[in-house]
């Protein structure tokens, strides 16, 4: 495969004198197969210069997938820019994930309505169709492609692009599920010394790839400020990808305040992180412009999300059950879930709640720790102790951030483990996720 960076800053595009090496536009990275199949990773500003290259160097008609981790403005100004859309006979694919609280169409055009752009998304001249993905394998132009949830404060998905016997990752935007990767009875640098399972999950989605793009957008002194934001740091990816057993690294997403000279430092401290760990992997900051022709890769290669649910999952209100001792949490919980569709009905203790999940039968459950008896941990006990809600989607929501809090509540059968204090959309993003991810393990 063929791989090309035409977008690799975050947040914001910062043209000018101190980032032309790595450069200033936002994501969008190309990929195309040996058989002339193209996908495109996002589009955020990047995505205008690649429209140029395509009308001048493609074969006609343009056929393409864009593949959109999720549609924060960043990831999708670019859009309206890109010039194949507006030529008839051009045929593009836009995919994003399933369970944003907004159509693909209904976001795409929202950013061109003539209030901000002078051409509204059905004048585009292209034939473009719209397809909604969830976790697990897809085929795409007879191409696998196999999505995975990210931890962002919105639905986001991660890709992995099977094809001539390569596999390339792109994974923007996401952050740490735990401050700590590794635990601390374990040598670091192994999947299974990784402490928190989704952290783990997010290493085996990436397991013996021979390419990953990745969001390592702060440093780790950064990242206390900027906790909850939905990214991550150079650190934490060359720590993960190393155990992952990753062949290729780039780091991507750069901050806008990041310059040219301070992400060659970047890139310096994370080949120092995975050498470390003893990894021969290779790690590039991506810079914008550059591209690489992936070969074949002699190692066996991890099969990842072989089964894709047969019946996806519910996309509107979900009923979800929060138990918790405090008022003021529930509160949030309700205000918070509630004003994005779903049905929140609460309980104040561990008896209460085990009442209202046979009676009210929730799709998931909000858990705390710490409650009067029956407390958090002899909640989930009971619940994957009956066949009923062996399966029921746990998320444990707690003032103990501490290591022995975390693997305790995994062992017992907890879906996710989420810290307090939380951001509104970093807990609606995380509930979709967890019930989806669910569903699809048990259709």
């Amino acid at each position: 495969m063929l791989l090309r960076f035409w977008g690799t800053r975050g947040s914001i595009a910062t043209p000018g004198a101190s980032t032309i090496r790595y450069g200033g536009n936002t994501s969008c990275v190309e990929v195309v197969t040996n058989a002339g199949t193209r996908f495109i990773f996002d589009c955020g500003t990047g995505a205008r210069a690649l429209g140029g290259y395509l009308l001048g160097n493609a074969p006609k008609p343009i056929v393409a997938t864009i593949l959109l981790s999720h549609t924060h403005w960043d990831h999708i100004q670019g859009f309206p820019f890109f010039a194949p859309l507006f030529i008839p006979g051009n045929r593009l694919t836009v995919c994003g994930p399933q369970g944003a609280n907004s159509t693909l169409p209904e976001v795409l055009s929202g950013q061109m309505e003539y209030t901000y752009f002078p051409v509204e998304l059905g004048q585009l001249g292209a034939e473009i169709t719209y397809r909604d993905l969830r976790e697990g394998t897809h085929d795409l132009g007879g191409i696998r492609v196999s999505a995975q949830f990210l931890n962002h404060p919105a639905v986001a998905l991660g890709y992995r692009i099977e094809a001539d016997g390569v596999s390339v990752l792109y994974l923007c935007d996401h952050e740490p599920y735990w401050e700590s990767l590794w635990r601390s009875d374990a040598k670091p640098g192994k999947l299974e010394s990784i402490l928190h399972e989704g952290d783990r999950r997010h290493a085996a989605f990436m397991e013996n790839a021979d390419v990953v793009i990745h969001d390592s957008q702060y440093t780790p002194e950064e990242y206390p400020a900027k906790k909850n934001w939905g990214h991550s740091t150079y650190s934490y990816v060359a720590g993960i990808a190393a155990a992952a057993n990753v062949k290729r690294l780039f780091l991507t997403h750069h901050d806008p305040m990041h310059n040219d000279d301070f992400l060659d430092g970047v890139q310096q401290r994370a080949r120092e992180v995975a050498a470390s760990l003893g990894s021969p992997i290779r790690i590039s900051c991506a810079m914008e412009g550059y591209e690489e022709r992936v070969e074949r890769s002699l190692a066996q290669q991890a099969i990842v999300n072989e089964v894709i649910a047969s019946e996806p999952a519910p996309t509107g209100a979900l009923t979800i059950l929060v138990v918790d001792d405090d008022e003021d949490l529930r509160f949030l919980v309700q205000k918070t879930l509630s004003k994005m569709g779903h049905r929140v009905i609460e309980a104040g203790g561990g008896e209460e709640g085990l009442q209202l999940i046979r009676s009210e039968r929730p799709h998931l459950v909000l858990l705390d720790l710490a409650m009067p008896a029956p407390d958090g941990y002899e909640v989930l006990k009971s619940l994957r102790a009956d066949a009923a809600t062996s399966s029921l989607p746990v998320v444990v929501l707690t003032a103990h951030g501490d290591e022995e809090s975390a693997r305790a509540s995994f062992e017992l059968g907890a879906t996710d483990f989420l810290n307090k204090p939380f951001t509104p959309p970093q807990l609606d993003a995380r509930v979709r996720s967890c019930f989806s991810r669910a569903h699809a393990a048990k259709h």
